[in-house]
């Protein structure tokens, strides 16, 4: 029987409800929907960052990225609200079928691990406040590459430490741009269709789509355990 791909999550957003963190946005901003223009100036600075040859910790860079939204608009933000942000980031909860959706994967047989955009001390935080740490054999960051999502790199430095080709590699991640970065790398990937994200038609695109979590776990085991 051939063996199963390596299963590799993104986690924020992914795993873990970005969501949580809007109610700092409605309180300094006025509105919720400012986090999503907040979150994709925080992926957008760090490619640029990436691409440019430098490299700054991710959470540093998210709260750059909210002095700057606010200082286009002339708000006032101070260091408590910089923490506030950092707080909450690092202890978002997990949308609520991913514990057992990561379960019902690994009782299928399938190892799991983490790429993230974070540093691993945050990662680490994260998926322990979470209660989802115990699933994961590993949890890889781009940190060790210094190099973001979707950089070949990243992939490339999973796959060497692991000890696996990328087709014996599969991303899980609810971000277009991370599921790009998987397939062009040679991975499977699976895009998670999280409220605020879809398929982007142009490009490589992911084998599997689903609706969360647990139905991309479902179409997995479908797809490699049954099919075996």
């Amino acid at each position: 029987m051939p063996s199963l791909p390596l299963i590799v999550f993104d986690v924020n957003e992914t795993l873990l409800d970005l969501r949580t963190v809007e109610p700092i946005f409605e309180r300094i901003f006025g509105a919720r929907i400012v986090m999503r223009f907040w979150f994709a100036n925080l992926v957008m600075y760090s490619l640029a960052l990436s691409v440019s040859g430098s490299y700054v910790p991710f959470t540093d860079i998210g709260s750059a990225v909210m002095k700057m939204l606010a200082d286009t608009q002339g708000i006032k933000i101070d260091d408590a609200d910089r923490k506030e942000l950092t707080e909450r980031f690092s202890t978002m909860p997990p949308y609520p079928e991913v514990p057992g959706a990561l379960r019902k994967l690994r009782d299928a047989g399938f190892r799991l691990f983490t790429l993230t955009n974070n540093l691993v001390e945050v990662q680490a935080r994260q998926l322990e406040h979470g209660g989802i740490a115990g699933y994961f054999e590993r949890c890889f960051s781009v940190d060790s590459v210094k190099q973001y999502k979707p950089s070949p790199r990243t992939y490339a430095h999973v796959g060497q430490e692991l000890g696996a080709a990328p087709s014996q590699l599969c991303m899980i991640a609810c971000h277009t741009w991370d599921t790009l970065g998987a397939v062009a790398a040679g991975w499977e990937a699976a895009l998670i269709r999280r409220v605020g994200n879809d398929v982007l038609p142009v490009g490589p695109q992911p084998q599997i789509i689903g609706d969360d979590l647990n139905d991309v776990a479902d179409q997995l085991i479908a797809r490699h355990v049954r099919r075996s």
